[in-house]
Parts: C-alpha cells; sequence; structure tokens
C-alpha cells in the first residue's frame, strides 16, 4: 500500500494580500528593495486554493502544509488575520491542509498568547520564523524568549531564509538563487555552536531548503570544530562550539525539500550526510513550483531513490504526519 504524500512546503498568501498589487488584468507584477533586491512577485497562484488542491489531485499530494512568507515578517495583526485565514482554508478542505502559526519572534508577550491560542483554538502543531530577524541571527539571545514558548508549548519550529536575510545588493538575482542558501548553511552553524538545541533540547527545529545544502560542506563545517587546531579556542566569537559533535544535532532536526525546485539530485546528495527520517517532503509551490506535471515528477523520482520502501514513505508523508501529530 502506497503512504500518505505530505507537501510540508506549500506558501499560501490571503487574498487581500496579492491582488490589489496585481498588474493590469490580474498581470504577475514584482517589487524591490531601494538597494535594487528582488523583495516579493505578487501573482495570483499565492491566493488560489482551488489551484492548490487541483495540483494535489493532479499530482497525488493527499496534504499541504500551508505556511505565510508574509506572515513570518508581519505584524502581530496582520499574523493573527494570516493565522485565522489559515484556519478557514483548512476548513474548507477538511482532511486536505494543515496550517503553521505565524507570530513575531520579537513581540513578547503579545505573539507567545497567539502562539498558544493558534495551538489550543487553531490546531496547529508548529510556527515559521524567518533565518534573520530585524537583523538579528539565528543564534541572538534576544530570539531565546521566543524558542522557550515554541519549545514550552511543544510545537515544532520552521525556519525559512527570507528577504532579511540579504543584507546588500546582488546582480544577477543572486540574493534568491545563491545567497539565501548560503545564509541558511550559515544559520545551521549558529544554531548549532550558538547552543541553540542545547539550550531547548526539547525544541523540533525544521530547517526549510534542506538547510541551504549544508551538507556539502559537512567535512569543512566539521574541521572548524576543532579550535587548537585553527587557533580559535577560547576566542569569545570564534572559539565556540557545540556540546556535542556537530554531526550528533542532524539527528535531532528535520530538513524539508522546498527550494530545490522538484529536482531528486539534492536529496540524494543530502541522504549522503542525512537519514530519510529526518527529511521532510516539500515542494514550495507556488513560489518555486507551479506545475502539477513538475510535482508528479518529483513524487516518482523520490519514489525510485535506492532506499528501502519504509524510508521512502518516511520521507515522502510519515515523517510530516508525525511531526503534526497524526501517526
Amino acid at each position: 500500500m502506497i503512504s500518505m504524500v505530505v507537501d510540508f512546503h506549500i506558501h499560501y498568501c490571503p487574498e487581500k494580500y496579492i491582488m490589489p498589487f496585481l498588474g493590469p488584468g490580474g498581470t504577475p507584477s514584482i517589487r524591490f528593495t531601494q538597494d535594487g533586491i528582488v523583495k516579493e512577485n505578487f501573482f495570483s497562484l499565492r491566493c488560489d486554493l482551488p489551484k492548490l488542491i487541483g495540483m494535489m489531485d493532479d499530482s497525488g499530494v493527499d496534504m499541504a502544509v500551508l505556511s505565510s512568507g508574509l506572515g513570518m515578517r508581519s505584524d502581530i495583526e496582520d499574523c493573527r488575520f494570516i493565522n485565522d485565514d489559515i484556519k478557514l482554508r483548512i476548513e474548507e478542505y477538511p482532511g486536505r491542509l494543515a496550517g503553521i502559526a505565524h507570530v513575531p519572534p520579537l513581540g513578547g508577550r503579545e505573539s507567545f498568547d497567539e502562539l498558544r491560542r493558534c495551538r489550543d483554538e487553531l490546531g496547529y502543531k508548529g510556527a515559521a520564523m524567518h533565518s534573520v530577524v530585524r537583523g538579528l541571527s539565528i543564534d541572538s539571545a534576544e530570539l531565546y524568549p521566543f524558542f522557550e514558548a515554541v519549545e514550552e508549548l511543544g510545537m515544532f519550529l520552521i525556519i525559512h531564509p527570507g528577504a532579511s536575510a540579504l543584507v546588500k545588493y546582488f546582480d544577477y538575482d543572486l540574493g534568491r538563487s545563491v545567497c539565501r542558501e548560503g545564509q541558511l548553511a550559515e544559520t545551521m552553524v549558529r544554531l548549532i555552536d550558538g547552543g541553540i538545541p542545547d539550550r531547548f533540547p526539547q525544541l523540533k527545529i525544521v530547517m526549510s531548503h534542506l538547510g541551504g545544502h549544508f551538507y556539502a560542506s559537512l567535512s569543512r563545517i566539521e574541521s572548524y570544530q576543532d579550535k587548537e587546531f585553527w587557533g580559535t579556542s577560547g576566542h569569545p566569537r570564534h572559539g565556540q562550539k557545540s556540546t556535542m559533535p556537530f554531526r550528533w544535532y542532524l539527528d535531532k532536526m528535520f530538513f524539508d525539500a522546498g527550494g530545490i525546485l522538484g529536482d531528486v539530485n539534492p536529496i540524494r546528495m543530502a541522504l549522503l550526510e542525512l537519514k530519510p527520517q529526518n527529511i521532510l517532503y516539500g515542494t514550495e509551490y507556488p513560489t518555486e513550483i507551479r506545475e502539477s506535471s513538475v510535482v508528479s515528477k518529483y513524487i516518482s523520482d523520490i519514489r525510485a531513490l535506492p532506499l528501502p520502501q519504509g524510508d521512502i514513505d518516511d520521507l515522502l508523508g510519515n515523517n510530516a504526519l508525525r511531526l503534526l501529530g497524526m501517526m
């Protein structure tokens, strides 16, 4: 029997944040920052749930987990609206959708109360944040209260790259194509060497985009854990490292496979360093993948990986169902 396919990385944005910014006749539009960095694309698929469900039906996706990039950078009022709107969509399509909580990580008690409401009233099992928050890196002490709140509520935490991770102008759309991924790999090191899993051992962390392909540099990252060899032992910035060996923490984390545009090769490479039980299937539809045929091929390619059937089932759906408390 074929197990469920759960897409852990679907981006959704309520209609009111998309439709006013479309071009003439509803055509897509794009916005840039003052520095010329590509900031945001506006197109109707971002709020079109019937098209999402159609894509799922066509490609064999049973359930999609909705998160909102806008919700990861909005104030508390917009976050509440987005959280409630996602709940309405879940009720429109019973059994097909799940939701993620969105709050400002630096919002203090108001944010933490909204997290609890999302868990208790809306039924959300996890929360989402950007890898850089108002210029603060993931290992900043200012974010500790947020991590503590998520951990105490027993929620998982998705860490996703955002425009805030781009600190200067890049030509050729390098910010989105390359630099966000590099920043996520940096975030992996900051998380582990910065002691976040040690300080919050019950916090389930989900790194999107397979952690920015950090696994391709894992041997180099591990080498620099030898502070004596590299002459940084005792240095206040460069001498820090985790309590356990770097690789030990990988089994405690999850990595969603959105952000690789349906190409199975990054998953093949990740499996050299990560277990299938730590990888979550995802597409980042409709931000990056917009055609059912691409999703269908992506799933077929994963099913063809030289892994035991149980591992394939875990990667495509069971890992996500466990995080969502549905298995």
